[in-house]
């Protein structure tokens, strides 16, 4: 199939997957508070589980790497119908447009609740004074402009979108210089889709990249604008490859392709890095340099494995329209968007509750879930809102 005829296709399962991945990070955030240790989010519930530790180390693992793949594939659409000045526009209205305005009315919330979240381990809290006080820290900037949100994955998106229209421009300079790229890229992009070797080769840079994280496992770059390069490599690449992959359509079958090996292989992994992730602070262990390299590698191939199989499993199962699927499609961007403020307030009127967690997890992201979806109906889905975040509404 070539690039011009595919400008028109719908991918509905890739639409899902890229639901999925957003809807998995509102669970993840929403599981925080029921970590067995306090690592300094809003509230620690008084009742934890370990099984929520390796539940968020899995799913942190693959969530945005799956969204920046698939941004990736969508935006090599959106470039080639566009071209360079529409594909800029698109950028700019859908992605930057949502990041400044957003962080100006979420970032505020975010605080007030980090205050409530302190005053409820007092037992006294005023949800008016700290709505004045997380307003009044706007009294502040640019102290910490456009940071300290859950929208920093929208500023990476910017960065490495803007990176690669000016590899486009640079290539363009010298037309056979960029024909011989472009061919070496498909034929990697060939290779990587088939080759069963392919996933332990894509695991060798993604586990020197993770190797350099403050932490084991992926980072949160949400402290600073300055690019946090292990983790732009990593988002970068995935984005990458979902670009070279619509290139070539038809290699996403292979690439997904569901087999009993690759689904023991993730297992396998996803075991492996989740024992030696209990050696993180061991760092007198003797052999402390040695497990993390078992780490990092397991933890890249738990998560190009997890990309590969959630995506083939979206597309055996809902490789077909459905208007259902199509709504979440659409309002998971809003719903990921809005849901950080809504999930910590709710955290926090839980976190006293003696109920078991997980029937509060629940409680809590079928409540964030079901308001968000009241607000995008009255709010976005049929407003210049929706335009801006979906673009126009079709039939």
């Amino acid at each position: 199939m070539t690039i011009s005829s595919q400008h028109n296709e719908r991918f509905d399962y890739l639409d899902a997957a890229r639901a999925f991945a957003l809807l998995l990070g509102i669970i993840f955030h929403a599981s925080i508070s029921f970590l067995p240790i306090f690592i300094g989010w809003v509230v620690m519930d008084i009742s934890t589980s370990s099984i929520v530790s390796i539940f968020m180390m899995i799913s942190h693992s693959f969530r945005l790497e799956l969204f920046f793949l698939l941004a990736g594939f969508f935006s090599h659409m959106t470039f080639h119908r566009d071209d360079v000045p529409g594909f800029l526009q698109s950028r700019l209205v859908r992605i930057a447009i949502p990041f400044v305005i957003g962080w100006f009315l979420l970032r505020p919330l975010l605080v007030s609740g980090w205050i409530m979240g302190a005053e409820s381990m007092r037992g006294e809290v005023n949800i008016l004074n700290a709505l004045r006080a997380g307003f009044a820290t706007l009294g502040d900037l640019p102290k910490d402009l456009l940071v300290g949100t859950h929208l920093w994955f929208l500023y990476y998106l910017l960065l490495i979108s803007l990176s690669i229209v000016l590899m486009h421009y640079f290539f363009s300079m010298h037309k056979p210089t960029k024909q011989k790229i472009i061919q070496f890229a498909d034929i990697i992009t060939h290779w990587l889709c088939s080759s069963r070797l392919a996933i332990f080769a894509v695991a060798i840079p993604t586990a020197a990249c993770l190797w350099f994280m403050n932490h084991w496992g992926m980072d949160t770059p949400d402290k600073s604008l300055v690019p946090h390069i292990p983790v732009t490599i990593i988002y970068g690449g995935f984005f990458l490859f979902g670009w070279l992959l619509h290139r070539q359509t038809h290699l996403m079958e292979r690439f997904t392709r569901l087999t009993w090996g690759k689904f023991a292989l993730c297992l396998l992994a996803i075991v492996a890095a989740n024992l030696l992730a209990s050696f993180e602070m061991k760092f007198a262990h003797p052999h402390y340099q040695l497990i993390k390299t078992g780490f990092v590698f397991s933890y890249a191939i738990m998560m190009w494995s997890l990309v590969s199989l959630t995506i083939g499993l979206f597309k055996h199962f809902l490789d077909r329209p459905s208007k259902t699927v199509r709504y979440l499609a659409d309002s998971s961007y809003w719903l990921y968007l809005i849901h950080l403020p809504i999930v910590i307030w709710l955290q926090i009127a839980f976190a006293e509750l003696t109920l078991h967690w997980s029937i509060k997890l629940v409680a809590i992201c079928a409540i964030t879930i079901a308001l968000s979806l009241v607000l995008y109906d009255v709010l976005v889905r049929s407003t210049v809102i929706g335009m801006v975040l979906n673009g126009k509404r079709k039939p």
